[in-house]
C-alpha cells in the first residue's frame, strides 16, 4: 500500500521540521515548502499529493489561500487543510473560503492531526468546489454589479443633480465590462493599453453634453471600482486566489484607463470631437 503523500507548507522552520519528523514516523511521505512560490512550483510539478497541509499566514495574512487555490486547480482530489495560530480565524476562514477541508489551530495536537489526515484521506475532499477566475465572476455578475453601482450613484446628491433614466445613466457600463473582462483574460501587462477602450471617449462626450463636470465623472468611476470589488468580496468562496491580486490590479488599471480616455473630452483632447457627436446622437436616441 502506497504511503499517503503530504505537502507541508509553513515558513516556520521549527514547525516544518517537527511536523515532518512526526508524520514521517507515522508512515506519511512528506514533501515540504517554506514559502508560497516554492509550494506553487511543487504543486505545478510532476508529483501529485494526497494532502496539502498549509499555514494560513506565511508571512502575509492569507498567503495559504493562494496555495489552497492552486492545489484545487492542479489536483482537485487532494485533501486541503489550513493551519492558523489564531483561533478566531477558524470560523472566519470557514465562512469566507469554503475551500479548505479542515482548519486547524496551532499548536496542533499531533495525534489528532494524524487522525484527521487519515479520516480526510479516507473520505476524500468534502465537496467539489467551483473555482472561478476574476473575469468569469465579473462576467457572471455584470448585471448585478451595474445595479449595485446605480444604487450607490442614487445616494450621491451631486451626481443625482443631473436627472436621467436608469438605462441612460448605465448605458456605458455593458461596454466597459466587456472591455474589462477581455483585458482580464488577455494577460496584458499592467500599465499598457494594447487593448483600446471601445466606448470610453464616447461616454465622456456624452457625460459632457449631459452637463457633468470632471469631478462627477471621477466620482462615478470611483463608485464603479467600489462596486466591482464588492462583487469580488461576495464571491470569495469561489475565487481563484492565485490570480486574485493581479486581477484586482488589472481592474484598477483598466477602470483608470477608461476614466482617462473619458476625461479627454473635458480637456478638448483629440478623441473628444468625434465622440461628442456620437454622444449627442446617443442622447437623442434615448
Amino acid at each position: 500500500m502506497l504511503a499517503t503523500r503530504v505537502l507541508l507548507v509553513d515558513d516556520d522552520d521549527v514547525v516544518r521540521m517537527t511536523l515532518t519528523g512526526v508524520l514521517e514516523q507515522s508512515g506519511f511521505a512528506m514533501t515540504t515548502a517554506a514559502n508560497v512560490p516554492e509550494a506553487l512550483r511543487l504543486i505545478c510539478g510532476k508529483e501529485s499529493f494526497d494532502v496539502l497541509l498549509s499555514d494560513l499566514h506565511m508571512p502575509g495574512a492569507g498567503d495559504g489561500l493562494t496555495v489552497i487555490s492552486a492545489m484545487r486547480h492542479a489536483n482537485p482530489a487532494a485533501v486541503t487543510m489550513l493551519l492558523t495560530a489564531f483561533p478566531e480565524m477558524t470560523a472566519a476562514a470557514a465562512a469566507i473560503l469554503q475551500q479548505a477541508d479542515e482548519i486547524l489551530v496551532k499548536p496542533v495536537n499531533v495525534t489528532s492531526l494524524i487522525d484527521v489526515i487519515n479520516k480526510r484521506v479516507a473520505g476524500g475532499p468534502l465537496q467539489k468546489r467551483v473555482i472561478e477566475s476574476v473575469a468569469s465572476i465579473l462576467e457572471r455578475e455584470t448585471t448585478s454589479t451595474i445595479r449595485a453601482w446605480h444604487a450607490r450613484i442614487e445616494r450621491q446628491p451631486l451626481l443625482m443633480s443631473i436627472p436621467m433614466s436608469y438605462d441612460l445613466r448605465c448605458s456605458h457600463l455593458p461596454i466597459l465590462f466587456r472591455d474589462l473582462i477581455l483585458r482580464l483574460r488577455s494577460n496584458q501587462n499592467l500599465g499598457t493599453n494594447v487593448l483600446k477602450p471601445t466606448g470610453a471617449a464616447e461616454h465622456g462626450a456624452q457625460r459632457l453634453s449631459q452637463g457633468y463636470r470632471a469631478a462627477m465623472l471621477v466620482e462615478e468611476s470611483r463608485m464603479l471600482q467600489v462596486s466591482i470589488f464588492e462583487t469580488l468580496q461576495k464571491n470569495l468562496a469561489s475565487i481563484d486566489y492565485s490570480l486574485l491580486l493581479i486581477g484586482v490590479m488589472t481592474i484598477a488599471d483598466e477602470v483608470d484607463l477608461q476614466l482617462s480616455r473619458a476625461m479627454e473630452c473635458f480637456s478638448g483632447g483629440p478623441l473628444c470631437e468625434a465622440s461628442s457627436v456620437r454622444g449627442k446622437i446617443s442622447i437623442l436616441e434615448h
